[in-house]
């Protein structure tokens, strides 16, 4: 399964799909690899964490985006996102995590998407109030948002 977007092609991680961007020498923490062998001890975690964005007009990986796990007890699910610095602000992170909540709101095994950011992440802060969500709360450092399937698809 491959997520499509206008510009984005948004392919879940597995050892053979990262090979893409292990050839592109991506390397944007150690999300992939810690979700990859979590997947070799869980298959059911397939989809529920790290998906690879990569860029249509060149096929160039961009950023990686997922969940940091399977829908709880609440059938709530958090999603989290990074993109390379030459890439921000130029609506790519709005297009793929907007792909990825309309994608887990569809699946019917998701009531809720959640998100953190920091406080002073104004990116990403703007990504997450383009997409509806609300400030659910805030600690020194983190603001917690939410939506709920509800408001997202009507």
């Amino acid at each position: 399964m491959i997520l499509e977007t206008d510009r984005l092609q948004i392919i879940p991680c597995t050892k053979e799909t990262v090979q893409i961007a292990i050839n592109q020498n991506y390397n944007n923490g150690p999300q992939i690899a810690n979700y990859l062998e979590d997947l070799t001890k869980d298959s059911s975690l397939l989809y529920w964490g790290c998906w690879i964005v990569v860029r249509k007009s060149d096929d160039r990986v961009i950023g990686d985006i997922g969940f940091k796990g399977k829908p709880d007890e609440n059938l709530a699910v958090e999603v989290g996102y990074g993109f390379l610095e030459e890439y921000w602000g130029k609506g790519y992170a709005t297009e793929a995590v907007e792909a990825l909540i309309m994608w887990a709101f569809n699946t019917s095994k998701v009531e809720k998407v959640k998100a953190e950011t920091l406080k002073d992440n104004y990116g990403s802060i703007r990504v997450l109030e383009k997409l509806g969500m609300q400030r659910i709360d805030q600690t020194e450092s983190m603001v917690n948002w939410k939506i709920d399937k509800k408001s997202y698809l009507k």
